[in-house]
């Protein structure tokens, strides 16, 4: 139908039973039904459902990073210096190029730490002669101090003697150790593995122990054990 009205059709089986269990909300239906049959009205437009998005929110950790300015420096750099004093006679490595911990950089004259070796090993083998002849000489006495064959006193000295004699065997394989330990050191060894710098001495040049110059020195050549100094916070990070 043409025009501006609203067609109200009620089904009084209905209303019937509705107003026998809800008196009031029929009461309350049928006057506002009137009106707007009465007055007309456009049709109101049927509402349609909204289509939303769903997102499910779950706890998780999250890596907080932070971008800083720096520079890179190795994580590991030996100081090689000399632990004896001598002639340096050889350069082993090329200034610049990578060596391996344990290769050999220096060569110090070994001569006068070769005679304190075997000098040394001299000494100890008089004090083990000396050893076996005191304790043959003990071993001798104590049967004849038993039927006073020699005196007590002659026994109690080659006792003595022969302890003094074990004494000094153990002293003659310490200077043993210490000078065979020296002469090891005219080898000067890379400690770490990494790239040298340049030689601070050449060929002829006379080193001292401990001195306060590094002849070279070795700067770990591997990515993984450097550091970032960074000028913000002083921040320091290893690299990976």
């Amino acid at each position: 139908m043409k025009g501006r009205m609203l067609a109200v059709v009620l089904d009084w089986k209905v209303i019937a039973m509705l107003k026998k269990r809800h008196p009031f909300l029929v009461a309350a239906i049928l006057p506002a039904a009137a009106l707007i049959g009465c007055h007309g009205g456009d049709p109101v437009p049927a509402r349609h459902a909204v289509a939303v998005g769903v997102v499910t929110v779950k706890p998780r950790p999250v890596t907080i990073t932070t971008e800083l300015p720096g520079r890179t420096s190795s994580f590991r750099v030996a100081e090689v210096r000399p632990q004896v004093s001598g002639v340096l006679l050889k350069r082993l490595f090329v200034e610049g190029n990578e060596v391996r911990a344990g290769q050999p950089l220096y060569q110090i004259d070994p001569a006068p730490f070769q005679a304190s070796y075997d000098s040394a090993k001299a000494t100890l083998e008089h004090a083990q002669a000396e050893l076996t002849t005191a304790k043959l000489l003990e071993e001798r006495y104590r049967p004849l101090v038993e039927v006073n064959a020699v005196s007590r006193q002659q026994y109690d000295n080659a006792v003595a003697s022969a302890l003094q004699a074990q004494a000094d065997v153990a002293s003659g394989k310490a200077a043993v150790e210490t000078a065979r330990i020296n002469l090891a050191y005219t080898h000067v060894l890379a400690p770490i593995s990494g790239r040298t710098s340049r030689s601070s001495a050449t060929e002829g040049a006379l080193v001292t122990a401990n001195q306060t110059t590094a002849l070279v020195t070795v700067t770990a050549a591997r990515s993984d054990l450097c550091r970032c100094d960074s000028a913000r916070h002083g921040a320091v990070a290893s690299a990976a």
